[in-house]
């Protein structure tokens, strides 16, 4: 089969630990190829992850959830990936070091594929990003509050002030959303999460929307804020924005490494 191995370039050992295990993955029979900038580090000629699907099978990540996050969404079309896990927490990355290399010399062309939702956003009509884990809003004015409405098939469900707000996947229930007070969802559930920040009434509490429903979330402040999609992708929001949530047409696509999504939230969760 035919690998991009994709390693944080600014952590050495996960450089060192990607050039063994392209030498294992040739040993195996497989081809591999390095993302150019881990490539340019190692003095050789690398590929672009965003034209993945037309270069490769699967796309191995070697580094933290951040890295599994930035892969995905470089890629125009997704392929299936798989990471090692060298960050902390690691929920996105299902391999540990330990095992990854015998899981991943010995994978056949049938692997099992587990499709994870993204939602797009669309700011004034424009979309301007998909996110694996969360979109977060935020004033650009500390110690300032805005005034959100979240409207549901048409009807204003719900209008509130928050330091902020966080539009989170089931992937991202564990991430920033559960920090904040959200749930713990399982990821086969189609549904948007929303977790105010530190909103000013007790009674602003999280919200799981089913993806089948007309959502949008409107700004309604005269204060800017900022629109960060998985800590990665940022845009400036107008006074008054209106954002409307969906379903992206592409999913993320995981290999399933057999581990229980329930399993995971105990191991790396539970026993921090």
């Amino acid at each position: 089969m035919r690998y991009i191995v994709a390693p944080r370039i600014d952590q050495d050992d996960a450089l060192e630990y990607a050039k063994r295990l392209g030498e294992e993955l040739i040993r195996a029979g497989h081809t591999v190829f390095f993302e150019e900038g881990a490539a340019a580090i190692f003095g050789s000629a690398g590929v672009s992850i965003s034209d993945a699907k037309d270069i490769a099978d699967l796309i191995v990540t070697i580094g933290g959830d951040g890295t599994v996050l930035r892969t995905v969404a470089q890629m125009k079309r997704q392929i299936p990936i798989i990471g090692v896990n060298r960050g902390e927490v690691g929920f996105l990355a299902d391999l540990e070091p330990e095992n990854a290399i015998a899981f991943l010399t010995s994978l056949e062309p049938d692997f099992p594929v587990e499709e994870r939702m993204r939602l797009s956003l669309i700011i004034d009509g424009k979309e301007v990003g998909d996110a694996l884990n969360e979109a977060l809003i935020v004033t650009t004015r500390p110690a300032k509050m805005l005034r959100f409405s979240i409207v549901i098939d048409g009807i204003v469900a719900e209008t509130f002030r928050a330091d902020g707000m966080i539009i989170g996947t089931p992937t991202g229930s564990t991430a920033y959303a559960m920090s904040a007070g959200g749930p713990i969802v399982d990821p086969w559930i189609e549904g948007v999460l929303i977790v105010p920040l530190a909103p000013y009434m007790l009674s602003s509490r999280p919200h799981l929307i089913s993806t089948e429903r007309d959502f949008e979330i409107r700004l309604d402040s005269d204060k800017p804020a900022h629109l960060v999609i998985d800590g990665v992708e940022i845009c400036s929001l107008g006074r008054y924005a209106s954002i409307t949530i969906r379903s992206a047409e592409e999913p993320a696509l995981f290999i399933s490494s057999d581990r229980n999504f329930f399993e995971k939230v105990d191991q790396k969760l539970r026993r921090l």
